[in-house]
C-alpha cells in the first residue's frame, strides 16, 4: 500500500545509499591500498627492514572499507518495504557523504603513503609527519551515524 509519505519507490532511496557507502569506500580503500602498496614495495628494495613498519598506511586503506561495510549494514538493517520517503532519503545522503568521504580518503592516504613510505626509505624522520598526516587523511573518512528517529509511522 502506498500513502503519501511512504510511496512505493522510497526503499529503492535507502538501497541506493546502502549500496553507494560500500562501493565507494570500497574503491577508496582499493585505491589506497595499491598505491600505498606500490611505495612499499619500491621502498623494500632499498630498505627491507621498515617493510613492516611502513605497512601502517595500507592498513589505514583498508580500514576505510570497513567503515562503509558498517554504514551499509546499518542501512540495510533498517530497510523495509513501507518506509517514509523522508527516512529513505536520510538514508540515501548517509550513504552517498559515508561513500565519497571514504573515497576522498582512500585517495589521501593512498597518496601521502606513497610518497610518505618513499620518503622514509630516505629519511626515517618523516614517519612521524607521515603518520600524523595519514591520521587527519583518515578522519575524512570517519563515518558519524544519528539517529533521525523513525518516521515510517507517519
Amino acid at each position: 500500500m502506498s500513502s503519501e509519505f511512504c510511496p512505493v519507490y522510497s526503499p529503492f532511496f535507502s538501497a541506493i545509499g546502502c549500496t553507494s557507502a560500500i562501493v565507494f569506500t570500497a574503491c577508496g580503500a582499493a585505491y589506497g591500498t595499491a598505491k600505498a602498496g606500490v611505495g612499499v614495495c619500491s621502498s623494500g628494495v632499498l630498505r627491507p627492514d621498515l617493510i613492516v613498519k611502513n605497512i601502517v598506511p595500507i592498513v589505514m586503506a583498508g580500514i576505510l572499507g570497513i567503515y562503509g561495510l558498517v554504514v551499509s549494514v546499518l542501512i540495510a538493517n533498517t530497510l523495509s518495504q513501507k518506509a517514509a520517503l523522508y527516512t529513505s532519503l536520510v538514508q540515501l545522503g548517509a550513504g552517498l557523504s559515508v561513500g565519497l568521504c571514504g573515497l576522498a580518503a582512500g585517495f589521501a592516504i593512498g597518496i601521502v603513503g606513497d610518497a610518505g613510505v618513499r620518503g622514509t626509505a630516505q629519511q626515517p624522520r618523516l614517519y612521524v609527519g607521515m603518520i600524523l598526516i595519514l591520521i587527519f587523511a583518515e578522519v575524512l573518512g570517519r563515518p558519524v551515524w544519528v539517529d533521525c528517529g523513525s518516521f515510517d509511522e507517519l
